[in-house]
Parts: structure tokens; C-alpha cells; sequence
């Protein structure tokens, strides 16, 4: 395979110079047609970019092979037999590696930690969970992927379960025994699912973590949009084995996903397998010496500790910095908002105690040091003592499943004051938000303790985008009528 070569980003080169003139979508005509207010902000060449697949990057029957050679490449630079370009992103490729394992009525083992996409599959696909619970640090109040042991036991007590989908790197970067998981499940004849969504940089560096295809993973999904450098809902699923029929992959990619694909996330696909290929062991030994520096520098700074978890989990991603910002006695949320506004730092997981920056090889020494005195900043602010958060013990997030996550979705519903709440089927999702795990499922039943942590926690900060009442005062449950044995 010549790396070297970008086939998308050569296609779109092609199409600007020959010229061609579109009759097609976008109608928008390479910018043209564009706003010149909308211009002075995204700039021309953005829409310049923006073309057609089909009859526009390759002709009406696709002969230059455009898409599908660029897949090959990214298939081959990843030590995978089959790669899948989605410009839906992986909540998008994570429903479809679940299409192509179980159908409806059919089991799949699921960590109950799982993003809300993969709820979203369960609901649209009628698949029935097998819920496998994951570590849980309870000390720390943190959920980690489960063990092979788990594994295996619910394997042999549920033998008809077509699969697994197990997610690592979680969004705090801990990792689990993949080799291993794969190993116990391809003992039963079942493939293994890996949503490694934070992980499309774990190919191209020793020192990372396992990658998924690597250690022995059927499917493997990955948002290079998080991790690496193609612009949003960039994603990319990955398969090898003959546990999973590449044309079902594709075939249920199909039925979830656009017919109008945007060639920005192509190209940007395209181009930083290339780079990834060529430079990205030096990119990414830079950004691991740079992350270790930081980790150490805000190590320092009083009130702030940076989290490891050697002794609890197989390995996790360095590039992840978990920071507990309780020793200031302010909590993540009031850490997150108080950067934004006053440091002009952003940062994407918070949660009662903790903030959680992302390193990638874009950040130098300049992003480091602003990260590190905007966090030293922090530690000197007079913030206010944040309302208390009431956490469950594991075994309170533990709910009963008394319904099918579809059939609870899609029942007979009815909204009831939150106080009437607890003893309900849920027939919706609670998702605390990032990192995106609900706290509460359709067809769960609803508890005390559950509530009491998503209203404290809606009251302390925590973002909750899915309730139908975004202040929690009432909840969506299914109708007595259509619960079980009424």
C-alpha cells in the first residue's frame, strides 16, 4: 500500500482543476451562492471542499474507486481487514457494528457504563441487553470497563447472547483487558464489539494502549474526531475475522446512515491516516513527553491532583488528564465554567470532583502552559462552595430492568411528577452528559436514590440533554397500561 497517497484529497484537487461545473447538490455551488456574512466567518474554501461522491469526487458509476481505496488504506494503516468511513460519527458506526451481531428480540452482552448511542441502538434495533456492570471505583465514584471473569460467567449463563460490545478507552481514559475479553468470547463462537471511540490514535504508538484490532477485537469503532485530526463526526469502523460478514457491516451502515455524505469528513480522514502513517510515532512520542510534563506541573499546583489508576484498571491512555479539583473545594462543573469565562479554556468531561483535559499531537508547549496557568489561576479564585451532589453506591446505580429498552421507549407513557416517580418504568433516558452513560434506561425502574442523584446533580451543574423536562420536576414513565402484567 503507497501511503503516500490520499485518494480523496486528490479526487477533490482533480475536480477543482478540470473544472467541472455541478448541476448537483450542494446547492450552495463551491460557495457561490453562499452568504458573504456566512463567508467572513467559515471562509470560502470550506464550501469549496464541500462536494458530491457520487458524479462529483468519482463519476456516476464510481469506477475510480475513490472512497473504497481510501477505506483500503485506512484498513492496512490500522492492521485491520476492513475499514468504514461514517460521516455520522461513532454514535452512528456503534449502532451498526450492534445491527450486524443481534437483531431484534436478540441478546447482546452490554456494559451497563455504555454511551447513550448504544441505548439509541438498543431502542431502534429491539435488541435485548445482557447487562455486564462494570468496575466500579467506588471511592473514587468511577465506573471501569469490566473483566474477562464477568465475561465469561454470563457468557455460560447466557449462551444464546450473539455477542459483546465492550467500551475502552472510557471518557477517563481507563482501559480494559481487550486481548483477553476477545479471547473468552471467541471461546463461545462469539464476536467482541469494541467501542474505542477514544482510541483512534492507539494504532500508531507502542506506548498507548492496546489498540483494538491489535488484540484480537471483531469490530472496533473509532471517532478520529476525537483523538486525531478530521473535523466532527468523523468516524471510522473497523472489522476483521469471519465472525461478522463485512457485507452485513456495510449493509446495516447502510440502512442507519446518509446518502448525502460529506466529502470534509472524507478528506479529513484521508488525510490523517497519511499523517498518521508517516509522522505519527514522532507526533505522538512529543505529545506523550509534553503530557507527562504537564501531569507533573499541575501535580504542583495546590489543590489539584492529576488521577493515575495503574492498580485499578489494565492500562489507560496518558494523554487523558483526569484532574480532581475537590482539594479547592469547588466541584468539576464550577471548575469547567469558571476556565471558560475567565481563561478562555474549555474542556469537555466534568463531573462533582473532577475536570478531564484531552491531549492530542496538535498541543505544543503554548496549549501546555496555558492549560497550566489558567489551572493555577483557578486554584487563587473565590469560588463558592459548591451544592453537594448526592452519589449512589454501586449497587444503587443497579436498577431493574423490568422492560426492553424499545418496548419501554415506544409504550403507552405518561408524565408524572417526580415525587411519583420512584417504583415507575422509565421510558426514558436520564444521561448525566458527558460523559454521556445514563443514569437511567427505558424500561429500568426508577429509585430514590437514582433521582435524588440526577436532581442534586442537576442542581450542582451536571448537564442532563435528555429528560423530556430539562428541570427534572417530572418524569416520563410508561402508562400502568402498558407495563408488564397489568
Amino acid at each position: 500500500m503507497d501511503h503516500s497517497k490520499a485518494p480523496v484529497l486528490e479526487a477533490l484537487q482533480q475536480f477543482r482543476e478540470r473544472g467541472y461545473v455541478p448541476f448537483t447538490p450542494p446547492g450552495h455551488r463551491q460557495g457561490k451562492g453562499v452568504d458573504p456574512r456566512v463567508l467572513d466567518v467559515l471562509g470560502k474554501q470550506v464550501f469549496e471542499a464541500d462536494v458530491l461522491a457520487l458524479n462529483g469526487l468519482d463519476d456516476r458509476l464510481m469506477h475510480g474507486g475513490v472512497i473504497e481505496h481510501a477505506q483500503e488504506l485506512m484498513a492496512h494503516a490500522v492492521r485491520a481487514e476492513h475499514a468504514f468511513f461514517s460521516t455520522c460519527g461513532s454514535s452512528l458506526s456503534v449502532k451498526s457494528a450492534m445491527l450486524s451481531v443481534a437483531g431484534p428480540h436478540e441478546k447482546l452482552i452490554v456494559p451497563r457504563h455504555a454511551h447513550k448511542s448504544v441505548v439509541s441502538g438498543l431502542i431502534l434495533s429491539g435488541v435485548c441487553p445482557v447487562w455486564i456492570s462494570p468496575n466500579w471505583d467506588a471511592e473514587r465514584h468511577l465506573a471501569h470497563p469490566p473483566g474477562a471473569d464477568r465475561v465469561r460467567e454470563l457468557f455460560e449463563a447466557e449462551p444464546e447472547a450473539k455477542g459483546m460490545l465492550l467500551v475502552t478507552p472510557t471518557d477517563y481514559g481507563t482501559c480494559g483487558d481487550i486481548a483477553e475479553i476477545a479471547e473468552v468470547c471467541h471461546s463461545f463462537g462469539k464476536p467482541l464489539i469494541v467501542d474505542e471511540a477514544w482510541g483512534a490514535h492507539l494504532p500508531f504508538h507502542d506506548d498507548l494502549p492496546p489498540w483494538g484490532m491489535d488484540a484480537g477485537a471483531d469490530v472496533v469503532v473509532t471517532s478520529v474526531h476525537k483523538s486525531g485530526a478530521a473535523v466532527e463526526q468523523s468516524s471510522v469502523f473497523h472489522l476483521q475475522g469471519d465472525l461478522v460478514d463485512a457485507k452485513v457491516l456495510k449493509a446495516r451502515e447502510d440502512l442507519l446512515g446518509t446518502t448525502s455524505p460529506t466529502s470534509l469528513v472524507y478528506a479529513t480522514l484521508d488525510g490523517w491516516r497519511r499523517q498518521m502513517v508517516q509522522h505519527g510515532e514522532l507526533l505522538l512520542t512529543a505529545a506523550l513527553a509534553l503530557a507527562e510534563s504537564t501531569r507533573a506541573a499541575i501535580g504542583e499546583l495546590p489543590g489539584l491532583h492529576v488521577m493515575e489508576f495503574d492498580d485499578l484498571v489494565h492500562s489507560y491512555d496518558p494523554l487523558k488528564m483526569v484532574i480532581d479539583v475537590s482539594g479547592l473545594d469547588i466541584s468539576g462543573y464550577q471548575a469547567t465554567d469558571w476556565l471558560r469565562e475567565h481563561q478562555r479554556v474549555t474542556l469537555g468531561l466534568s463531573d462533582h470532583r473532577r475536570v478531564v483535559a484531552q491531549f492530542t499531537h496538535a498541543d505544543d508547549h503554548r496549549t501546555a502552559q496555558t492549560l497550566v496557568e489558567a489551572l493555577r489561576a483557578l486554584t487563587k479564585a473565590d469560588l463558592p462552595t459548591p451544592k453537594p451532589v448526592d452519589l449512589p453506591t454501586p449497587d444503587e446505580l443497579q436498577l431493574e430492568t423490568a422492560m426492553l429498552p424499545r418496548d419501554a421507549f415506544f409504550a403507552e407513557v405518561e408524565q408524572v411528577p417526580v415525587e411519583r416517580a420512584a417504583g415507575r418504568i422509565a421510558a426514558e433516558m436520564i444521561t448525566p452528559y458527558p460523559p454521556g452513560a445514563p443514569a437511567v434506561l427505558p424500561g429500568e425502574v426508577i429509585t430514590d436514590e437514582v433521582l435524588d442523584y440526577v436532581r442534586s446533580g442537576l442542581a450542582a451543574g451536571m448537564q442532563l440533554p435528555d429528560p423530556a423536562d430539562p428541570e427534572l420536576k417530572s418524569v416520563r414513565v410508561v402508562a400502568p397500561a402498558s407495563t408488564p402484567n397489568s
